[in-house]
């Protein structure tokens, strides 16, 4: 085991390296939450399919074949799935937008009224994606090191909060990315052929397994349908998902990078299931079908091949955990603490606004500087501040599924219709939006409560409820100012309100409230005709 060992360890502080260098380029809010928005075809695609691929797709999707067989694949194609609609249809407008949260997105299209609801609700989203991705540590370090849980999670959610804090996105995605490598040698290359082999062969496994194990829906139509609604359609409107297409250098990387990330996870996802698929043929017994991962990693692969293909393991959950903390922590940060600091700067004495009036001139470039660099600094600290939360809450919580799957239906339940609205129904309104999410999040989180939190019917009936309520009050209420409705279509062309654009790195461009500000300011004022 002294090999595999030392491929950890040594992968472990390629990342803390990663993550030192990427702090070296991280200087302004845009490189530090979105990479710049500069990230071309290659390091867009790699970095998009290890987000989506993490713990659950990599240790789950090899479970549920095990229990299921190649039908098991279905979780992972679904999200894949999803990933493919956002890049064909979705990513090009969304990357024209120049925002850095779902929630800023809502506030352009509904004239700022929308937002800090679905910040609150995509807050909690993000935070129970990091929280489930950081307990897979315990599975990981108890197969490597025979390690206690608790000290596990904290110390790959240590990992993964300083390489995050220190270079925010630039240094995730090249850590992604090397992730992205290391996943595909250990899970495509390595693992599963060997697995294969190992089980004798495609003939062999289909001769000592039921033909449910080969049916295309031997897990249930029903169950794909639910996995359809929750997974591929919260591809569509993550905030984790979303912030890696803001890093895309234009529309065409966005849409045929995401197109292959897409493909990817359809072909990830059918290894997961062979692998699990040959588990049972060797190890028809085990206690749980999520011990199948490790257990054919333990006892199938050679030393050091061990090693790469649990760092692959590894890699999935950090790649997922980092983007769900970074996601966290500017939701908290940009959506949540900056709408108080606003309340609170509004109510300033009049004393003080008079002051700020008499500045001396030539002070507000240094000004602009300085609030750069506490943009920076602000984000590390909110960056920290969610890691430290995630891990405290991992430590404390047992059911990782319950945890996911309420993430995943409040998510769904509660954003999907208003988002997907605002993008394609110009009569949508911010009352139809605000409407929906409480309807839609209350029917979810009613309907789990009385039925379960696994049951299929809150995500069914918690979707009509919140369509429902999106339609009847927007028709019932005043459609959204004109002006309002220009300015997102400006957006969506990726001009800044009708003006060219000035390129990624204009921050103001990406100021969503300095947009709806001038949105809503009288006409005599921002000098329009």
């Amino acid at each position: 085991m002294a090999v595999d060992y030392a491929v950890i360890v040594l992968y472990l502080a390629g990342m803390l390296a990663m993550g030192w260098w990427g702090m070296r380029r991280a200087k302004s809010k845009s490189d530090f939450l979105v990479a710049g928005r500069r990230l071309g075809p290659v390091m867009y695609s790699g970095t998009m399919a290890a987000i989506v691929l993490g713990g659950a797709s990599t240790i789950g999707g090899v479970g549920l074949g095990y229990q299921y067989g190649l039908s098991g694949a279905w979780m992972v194609f679904t999200i894949g799935l999803g990933l493919l609609a956002l890049s064909v249809f979705f990513s090009a407008r969304i990357a024209r937008l120049k925002v850095y949260t779902v929630s800023e997105m809502l506030d352009l299209r509904y004239g700022g009224s929308a937002g800090i609801i679905s910040g609150v609700v995509m807050w909690a989203y993000t935070l129970m994606l990091a929280v489930t991705s950081t307990i897979a540590y315990a599975t990981i370090f108890d197969v490597l090191f025979g390690m206690d849980r608790s000290l596990s999670i904290i110390l790959g959610g240590a990992i993964v909060v300083a390489y995050s804090t220190l270079g925010g996105m630039w240094s995730i995605t090249l850590t992604d990315m090397v992730q992205f490598v290391v996943k595909t040698i250990g899970v495509l290359l390595l693992l599963l052929p060997i697995a294969v082999i190992k089980a004798g062969g495609f003939a062999a496994m289909k001769a000592q397994l039921p033909d449910d194990y080969f049916a295309p829906l031997g897990i249930g139509g029903q169950t794909v349908f639910t996995y359809v609604l929750i997974y591929s359609f919260g591809m569509l409107i993550g905030q984790d998902i979303w912030q890696r297409v803001f890093t895309a250098r234009g529309d065409k990387v966005a849409r045929l990078g995401g197109t292959a990330a897409g493909t990817y996870c359809l072909a990830y996802a059918l290894a997961g299931a062979v692998i699990g698929t040959a588990a049972k043929v060797l190890y028809p017994h085990l206690g749980s079908p999520d011990d199948a991962f490790a257990t054919i990693v333990k006892d199938a692969l050679p030393v050091g091949v061990r090693g790469l293909v649990l760092a692959a393991a590894l890699s999935a959950v950090m790649s997922t955990s980092s983007g769900a903390l970074i996601a966290c922590a500017t939701v908290a940060n940009n959506d949540i603490w900056a709408r108080v600091k606003s309340v609170a700067a509004r109510r300033r004495p009049a004393v003080e606004k008079a002051a700020d009036a008499g500045r001396a001139p030539g002070t507000e470039q240094a000004e602009d500087a300085a609030e750069e660099h506490d943009e920076v600094r602000g984000n590390r600290i909110f960056i920290l501040l969610m890691g430290l939360a995630v891990i405290v809450i991992a430590i404390a919580l047992n059911n990782v599924v319950e945890a996911l799957t309420l993430a995943y239906n409040v998510l769904v339940g509660g954003l999907l219709v208003p988002i997907l609205g605002g993008l394609l129904w110009k009569r949508g309104t911010a009352a139809g939006a605000l409407a929906s999410v409480a309807v839609g999040g209350l029917t979810v989180v009613g309907l789990m409560v009385s039925l379960g939190v696994l049951a299929n019917e809150p995500i069914y009936y918690g979707l009509i409820a919140s369509l429902v309520a999106y339609v009847v009050v927007s028709l019932a209420t005043k459609p959204t100012d004109p002006e309002v409705l220009a300015a997102w279509r400006a957006r969506l062309a990726g001009r800044t309100d009708g003006a060219a654009d000035d390129g990624p790195e204009e921050e103001a461009a990406g100021d969503t409230s300095v947009a709806v500000a001038r949105v809503l300011t009288p006409s005599s004022v921002t000098g329009r005709a």
